[in-house]
């Protein structure tokens, strides 16, 4: 399947595993691009520039096909090190950067310099409209039914996506609710160019996380996310669990009272606990609605081969067969 996407990044099939704050590392960005998609290293994971330096270089190990990197600005006083981490991406060769958060007109400069494709993660049709006046190569369009943050304006991508569509001329990635082959189908109808997923590819045996998370994805149904932090205006779509109850009950309790201390035993540092020991309870950590779709756990190439196959099947014979 050939599209925009696939014809900007250099790859095989229109799906992208997206940034995921301690999932995305080299083994799984190097699973993903091997069978064919572009799998993405999480910037800010690696605790400074130089262990990002080390992980691109473990997975140009892993794979010789392209790979992104996420990088994610982020509205806080002691920034990580942004220079340094741009940096690291160049002089590593990487030819992708998935930029999220705040706007990356600073860095834009640099990675355009070096011939890097650029996909910013936006959350609406104005901040898509912005990524394309900077230069971004394309925008990946995240849905109200996205893990992590669906912004603010709570508009799901049957409405996003074309209102993205009709409104930009750089390609879109749909995100939010992608697991299969009718994602990419419905997708494509929309006008999208393909698709990114996060929580499908933490259930693939590739994901180097936990257990527990990935039978927590498989258990859960499409009723099991809960939205946070949104009195703070940084709304999460986090998995139901205790310390997410606890922090509901504590918004309930504070309104519009509450402040970002107030909820940092339940947000802050609780990654490692939960991605690499398993401990489910601690904290609140993104997942998206999309985990009521996920069934099982493969490998990924298993399950791009499947999305391919399944796609073909849907558009050749189910929607050929309607008209």
């Amino acid at each position: 399947m050939k599209t925009r996407i696939t014809e900007i990044f250099g790859i095989e099939h229109p799906i992208m595993q997206g940034g995921m704050h301690y999932v995305g590392f080299a083994e799984l960005a190097a699973a993903v691009s091997n069978a064919g998609g572009i799998g993405t290293i999480t910037g800010l994971t690696q605790k400074t520039p130089a262990d990002l330096a080390n992980e691109i270089a473990r997975c140009k190990k892993l794979t010789d096909k392209p790979f992104a990197v996420n990088l994610t600005f982020l509205p806080i006083v002691n920034a990580p090190d942004y220079p340094g981490y741009v940096k690291a991406i160049i002089e590593g060769g990487v030819k992708v950067v998935e930029t999220a958060g705040r706007n990356p007109e600073s860095v834009m400069p640099y990675l355009k310099k070096a011939g890097i494709k650029v996909i910013h993660k936006c959350t609406s049709v104005r901040h898509a409209l912005k990524a394309q006046a900077i230069g971004c190569d394309a925008v990946s369009i995240d849905g109200f039914e996205c893990g992590g943050h669906p912004g603010e304006d709570d508009i799901p991508n049957m409405i996003l996506i074309p209102r993205a569509v009709e409104e930009l001329e750089i390609p879109i990635l749909a995100s939010g609710g992608m697991a299969d082959a009718r994602s990419l189908v419905a997708s494509l109808a929309l006008g999208a160019e393909g698709i990114n997923m996060g929580t499908r590819f933490m259930a693939t045996q590739e994901a180097p996380i936990h257990d527990n998370v990935k039978q927590a994805i498989l258990n859960a149904t499409e009723l099991d996310t809960r939205l946070v932090m949104r009195p703070l205006r940084n709304t999460e779509r986090v998995m139901n669990n205790a310390a997410v109850q606890r922090l509901l009950q504590k918004e309930e309790k504070l309104g519009k009272n509450i402040r970002f201390e107030d909820v940092i035993d339940e947000v802050a540092g609780v990654y490692p606990k939960i991605m690499m020991e398993g401990n489910m309870e601690v904290g609140a950590w993104s997942c998206g609605m999309v985990a009521g779709l996920i069934h099982d756990i493969p490998t990924c190439k298993e399950l791009i081969d499947r999305i391919m196959e399944e796609s073909h099947n849907l558009i050749t014979k189910r929607l050929n067969g309607l008209v």
